[in-house]
């Protein structure tokens, strides 16, 4: 059931088509000839797109280069107009698009905030209005009255990021826009974030950063080959769309992929299948049920079908049922060899102690490459345990501590 609350922003069937010609001259070729014969192919940026974003909520938007993210965003702002399609937006948008779009190179950063906001729509009065907030935000300095085209990457961010939140718009468009802004200006940026939210605005985040969008969005698009092929909470889409990113490393590897792209990740590789994983207790007792403080260990059975592999790396992550990450070890970190001789291998993770606090958790369990990067094999759940114990502590740790007046060291 939708929410009771405003739309700000509902965009229904929109497509946006290119007519792609071989050469040149297909084009003229086309226009002139009597029979219409067609020279060129259609290519969808968008095809039936459908978008629905209530006020105050922050939407993510998640695909590879090439799926119609920024044509979309294009269409929001004005930029293009759809072949097809219909939407109706509410309150003025500012948007950050492309790094240093709207900006006269050879205008300085000051000269540059008037010609931005008008370009947003703002009057020179208006602009006026906010140029104290504007560049109190950039804060670069001196350099505000240099020419832009001398700006690093992280200066043109500051002063567009300052210009269009500082207008006091209804919606803001972020692409990619942050990735290249300090840790400072980041935080700086997401304290903007939810000032807006509190006051009811609504923004629109686009980033190849997954943990970004995880952390900062309350729902996400999806976006492949121009059509929205999965909506809904953040966090569960983020989850389908790094499994497809795996998976679709794992495809560039000879990896034979089971089950949907929207399934757990959860494949077998021609370099090396995943045979069993096991959970021990301390009586080595396979086992789903861990008590706290106790020793226990995974253990790992593969099969290696190539063994001119140099260096991979296994890791070993546990997770809460939420899918919240807690630890994920690996062998390259560490400097540990894995076993990889032809055929069946076993390989240990031991853990001295568990002390995660009670409750429910599993383990992810791969083989990568030596840089620990792409898989050549993935198991998402390949084990569930139950952390059992007295009921002393809260939180997801049970860290060893000492209560006490007087210092043991």
């Amino acid at each position: 059931m939708e929410p009771n609350i405003e739309i700000v922003m509902n965009l229904q069937g929109i497509t946006k088509v290119y007519q792609m010609y071989a050469k040149a001259s297909d084009r003229l070729k086309e226009a002139l000839n009597p029979l219409r014969k067609k020279y060129h192919e259609d290519f969808y940026a968008l095809n039936d797109v459908n978008i629905k974003v209530y006020k105050g909520e922050m939407i993510g938007f998640l695909g590879e280069n090439g799926s119609g993210k920024s044509t979309l965003l294009k269409i929001i702002t004005g930029v293009l107009t759809p072949t097809s399609g219909t939407f109706n937006i509410k309150g003025n948008i500012s948007a950050i698009l492309e790094l240093g779009s709207g900006f006269n190179p050879e205008y300085t950063g000051y000269e540059n905030i008037f010609l931005n906001g008008m370009v947003l729509g703002f009057s020179r009065e208006e602009i006026k209005d906010k140029l104290k907030e504007i560049i109190a935000f950039a804060d670069i300095g001196e350099h505000l009255y240099q020419p832009v085209k001398t700006y690093s990457s992280g200066m043109f961010v500051r002063l567009a990021f300052a210009i269009s939140v500082n207008v006091d718009p209804d919606i803001l468009i972020v692409d990619e826009a942050l990735a290249v802004g300090d840790t400072e200006f980041q935080l700086k940026c997401m304290a903007k974030f939810t000032e807006f939210r509190n006051h009811g605005k609504t923004i629109l985040f686009v980033s190849h950063d997954i943990n970004a969008v995880r952390r900062f969005c309350d729902r996400s698009y999806w976006l492949k080959n121009g059509k929205v092929i999965e909506t809904g909470e953040t966090l569960e889409i983020t989850e389908h769309y790094d499994n497809y990113l795996k998976r679709k490393s794992a495809k560039s590897l000879g990896a034979k992929v089971e089950g949907k792209e929207t399934e757990s990740l959860d494949y077998v590789s021609k370099i090396v299948t995943l045979d069993n994983v096991g959970l021990y207790n301390s009586k080595h007792e396979l086992t789903d049920e861990i008590k706290r403080d106790e020793h226990c260990y995974v253990k790992v059975e593969y099969t290696v079908n190539d063994e001119n592999i140099q260096n991979p790396v296994m890791g070993v992550a546990i997770r809460t049922i939420e899918n919240d990450y807690i630890t994920g070890p690996n062998t390259r970190y560490e400097n540990i060899k894995v076993p990889w001789k032809k055929g069946g291998n076993i390989f240990y993770i031991e853990y001295p102690k568990m002390i995660l606090g009670n409750g429910e958790y599993y383990f992810d369990v791969a083989l990568f490459e030596e840089n620990a990067t792409v898989p050549y094999m993935y198991k998402t759940k390949a084990l569930s345990m139950f952390v059992v114990g007295k009921y002393d502590i809260e939180g997801m740790v049970a860290l060893p501590h000492i209560w006490t007046q007087n210092l043991s060291f």
